[in-house]
C-alpha cells in the first residue's frame, strides 16, 4: 500500500495544487482578495477554502516525500522542514500584517505552541505509539542531543530573554537586538544543518527496517513533482491570508483568548509532518520520527524568526516576544523533561505518557489561562 502511493501517483497530489491555484484566482475576481467577501458568496468561499487550503498542503508534503526518496536521510525530513516552514512563514506574515487583534504576539504565540506541541506532543504520541507497539524503540542520542541543545538555546533567545532586556518597553526587542538575535539564530541553525547533512551525518541517519523498502522516482517524476510542489507551495501563500482573516473571525465568535490563533496555525502546520512521524514511530522508525518532530521545532524558530523579523522590521509592525511565567515554566519543564527522555537512546510508553499529560496542560492554560 504505502508502495503503491508513491509509484503511482494519487489523483489529489496533482489536483490540488491546481484547484487552490484556480481557487485563487476565482476567489480574488469576486472580492475575496483581503479576506471574507460581503453576502453569502463570502460564506460560500470560506467554507470551500478550507479543503482546498488542506488538500494543498498535503499535496505539497507528498511532492516533498517524492523528492527526498531521491534524496535519502537526512536530506529527505530538510526537504519536509523546508516546504513546511515555507507555509508557516506565509501564515504568520498574512496575520500580522491584517492587524488582527492577536497579530503582534503571533509569532510567538506560534513558535511556543509548535514548539509545545512538537515536543510534548508529537513526541509523546509517537513515543506511546512506539512503545505500545514494540515495548521499547531506539533512536541515535548524539542526534537527539544536538535537536535539545539548539532548541533549547533559541527557545530561550527568542521567547524568554525579551522578558528581561531593557532598552525596549515591555516583552519586545528593539531593532538592534532584533537584527542580532535573528542573525545569531540563522548562525546557530546553519551551523545545524552543517553537522546534520556533512560533518556527523552518521548522528541523523535512520535504520532501515526490516520490512522497508525503497522508492527510487525517475527524472520524469522528479520533475512533474518538483513543479506541483513549486504550485502548491505559491498557492498556499496566497491563499495564507484568506485563511487567516477565517481564523481570526472564529476566534472572535468563540470568544477564545489571541493565542488561540497561534495555536490553529501551529496545529495546521504540523498536521502533515504529525502525521508522518507517527507513521514513521509506527513502522518502528523512532529516529526518522524524530528527525520529522524535532527538525520542524528547530526550524520553527531558525527559519520563521528571522522571517518575522524582517517583516517586522520593513513594515514596522509591532512584534511582542516575551512569554508569560506560567507559558515559560512550562516550556523550562518540557525542555527538561525531554533531555532526560532522550538522554539514554531508548524510549518506552511511559515517557509518552509524561510528555503527553505536559502536553494536555498546555492546551488547558491555552485556553483557560
Amino acid at each position: 500500500m504505502k508502495a503503491e502511493r508513491f509509484i503511482r501517483m494519487p489523483q489529489t497530489a496533482w489536483i490540488y495544487p491546481m484547484l487552490a491555484a484556480l481557487f485563487y484566482a476565482v476567489a480574488s475576481a469576486l472580492g475575496f482578495s483581503e479576506g471574507l467577501a460581503p453576502g453569502s458568496m463570502g460564506f460560500v468561499l470560506a467554507v470551500l477554502l478550507m479543503p482546498v487550503l488542506f488538500g494543498a498542503i498535503f499535496a505539497a508534503v507528498y511532492h516533498a516525500e517524492v523528492l527526498a526518496h531521491r534524496t535519502g536521510e537526512p536530506y529527505g525530513t530538510l526537504i519536509l522542514t523546508a516546504a513546511v516552514t515555507v507555509i508557516e512563514v506565509a501564515l504568520i506574515a498574512s496575520v500580522m500584517m491584517s492587524g488582527a487583534e492577536g497579530a503582534p504576539t503571533l509569532a510567538r504565540d506560534t513558535v511556543y505552541a509548535v514548539v509545545m506541541t512538537v515536543c510534548t506532543g508529537l513526541a509523546g504520541i509517537c513515543i506511546l505509539v512506539g512503545g505500545l507497539r514494540y515495548r521499547e524503540q531506539s533512536f541515535r542520542v548524539p542526534g537527539a542531543g544536538a535537536y535539545l541543545t539548539v532548541l533549547m538555546v533559541l527557545a530561550t533567545l527568542t521567547l524568554i530573554l525579551p522578558n528581561y532586556t531593557q532598552h525596549a518597553s515591555g516583552p519586545s526587542y528593539s531593532s538592534a537586538q532584533l537584527v542580532f538575535v535573528a542573525v545569531a539564530t540563522l548562525l546557530l541553525y546553519g551551523a545545524f544543518l552543517y553537522i546534520q547533512t556533512v560533518r556527523h551525518r552518521d548522528y541523523f541517519i535512520v535504520p532501515a527496517p526490516h520490512h522497508d523498502w525503497h522508492f527510487e522516482p525517475s527524472a520524469k517524476r522528479l520533475a512533474v513533482s518538483g513543479a506541483l510542489l513549486l504550485l502548491a507551495l505559491v498557492a498556499i501563500v496566497l491563499l495564507s491570508k484568506k485563511f487567516a482573516v477565517i481564523v481570526e473571525l472564529g476566534r472572535v465568535a468563540a470568544g477564545a483568548p489571541p493565542q488561540a490563533t497561534g495555536l490553529v496555525v501551529a496545529m495546521l502546520i504540523l498536521l502533515p509532518e504529525g502525521i508522518a512521524a507517527v507513521q514513521a514511530a509506527r513502522n518502528d522508525a523512532l529516529q526518522k520520527a524524530l528527525n520529522l518532530a524535532l527538525g520542524s521545532a528547530l526550524a520553527t524558530i531558525g527559519m520563521t524568526f528571522p522571517a518575522v523579523a524582517v517583516v517586522t522590521l520593513h513594515l514596522g509592525k509591532p512584534l511582542t516576544l516575551g512569554l508569560e511565567p506560567s507559558a515559560m515554566i512550562l516550556l523550562a519543564l518540557t525542555m527538561l523533561v525531554s533531555t532526560l527522555t532522550f538522554a539514554t537512546g531508548r524510549t518506552h510508553m511511559l515517557h509518552g505518557l509524561v510528555h503527553l499529560v505536559i502536553f494536555a496542560t498546555f492546551l488547558f492554560l491555552s485556553f483557560q489561562p
